[in-house]
């Protein structure tokens, strides 16, 4: 039951930072068979879902050494989480379309700590708490590389925008 529930996102998040789904697939069930062998020890003082994404992070430090000196390298600096990219423009459907198409692409060239943080917070919606325990990361370093993360989006989307002018 509780492969079930987890398993698309203990997949997804595997493979946005791994890049690679058969590596991605790999993590997964290393993840689930992890879990399944340490489940005697979890603690209910987290929700299961936190700690699934806790083994399947480190599933993926241990793939991507840089991954880890990346989250190291992002800073203690604490910065104010900001708005949510938008562009303040209705879109037509087609035009929505290419534009989260290439959002998309943007977010998958953006360095590995990046896209975990990105996928923790907006795919998985954890608060900053459970991102900060899920990554062994500083609140302060979690909302810092978002906020980076977010502004090289800005940024690029503004470029992006400027372009088709």
């Amino acid at each position: 039951m509780l492969v079930v529930e987890h398993q698309a996102y203990v997949f997804n998040l595997a493979y946005r930072v791994l890049g690679n789904e058969q590596e991605a697939e790999d993590t997964a069930q290393e993840a689930f068979v992890r879990a399944w062998q340490s489940l005697p020890r979890f603690r209910a003082q987290a929700r299961f879902g936190t700690w699934m994404y806790r083994i399947v992070t480190n599933l993926c430090y241990n793939r991507l050494p840089r991954l880890r000196r990346e989250l190291s390298a992002i800073g203690e600096d604490e910065i104010e989480d900001h708005a949510d990219l938008q562009t303040g423009k209705a879109d037509d459907g087609l035009e929505a379309a290419e534009r989260r198409a290439w959002l998309h692409r943007q977010i998958e060239e953006l360095p590995e700590a990046y896209r975990l943080l990105l996928t923790l917070r907006y795919q998985r919606n954890l608060p900053y708490e459970e991102i900060a325990s899920v990554t062994s990361l500083p609140m302060g370093t979690v909302k810092t590389g978002l906020f980076r993360a977010k502004e090289r989006l800005r940024s690029a989307l503004e470029t992006y925008e400027e372009a088709r002018l």
